[in-house]
């Protein structure tokens, strides 16, 4: 999730993870909805990952990013993508806390990231994540061009790791590695 100065280090971020990483992406850029957005082309030419503007019933894929549509809150129901355009959440459409809501319920499989931004969305999201096991990485103060978003989670006590934007890339892969290796433990 990012707001206010968030595109550069969503890019970055997005640009550290490799295209065979067995994770699917889920994005929530504050964006106005009377602008057509470019930032699915800007990340598939900085990034080794598929992107695109979320779709409803899209059936998530490992390798990929789906945008959240500027003015529609994105959730994930029922194994698929959901979009939808309920009352703006923190004066916002699409919330980050929308998302992160509806994604809590994979438990320990969810690692939120929240990056610069103002305002308080994603919040509350990340705590639920964090009460159902999942892992919560925010950007840094010094890194974030607004640190709003990322004080928020931060004071709400469910940061897991607060890092400077260029660690996160290497702390998600390392998470998405670990949670893999260990599920292939339980089979094995």
């Amino acid at each position: 999730a990012a707001s206010a100065g968030g595109i550069a280090p969503l890019l970055q971020v997005l640009a550290g993870l490799p295209a065979d990483l067995p994770a699917a992406f889920l994005v929530v850029q504050h964006l106005r909805a009377d602008r057509p957005t470019r930032l699915a082309e800007l990340i598939g030419r900085r990034s080794r990952l598929s992107a695109c503007l979320a779709r409803n019933g899209q059936i998530l894929a490992a390798g990929s990013v789906y945008l959240a549509v500027p003015g529609q809150h994105l959730r994930f129901e029922q194994g698929q993508l959901a979009l939808n355009r309920a009352s703006p959440v923190h004066h916002v459409r699409p919330a980050a806390d929308v998302l992160f809501s509806s994604v809590a319920v994979l438990g320990d499989r969810v690692i939120a990231v929240v990056l610069s931004g103002t305002g308080r969305d994603g919040a509350r999201g990340c705590q639920e994540i964090k009460a159902r096991g999942g892992a919560v990485i925010v950007q840094d103060e010094e890194t974030s061009a607004y640190f709003g978003m990322p004080s928020r989670v931060i004071e709400r006590g469910v940061a897991d790791w607060v890092l400077p934007i260029g660690e996160i890339a290497d702390k998600i892969e390392l998470l998405v590695r670990k949670d893999v290796e260990s599920e292939n433990a339980n089979f094995g």
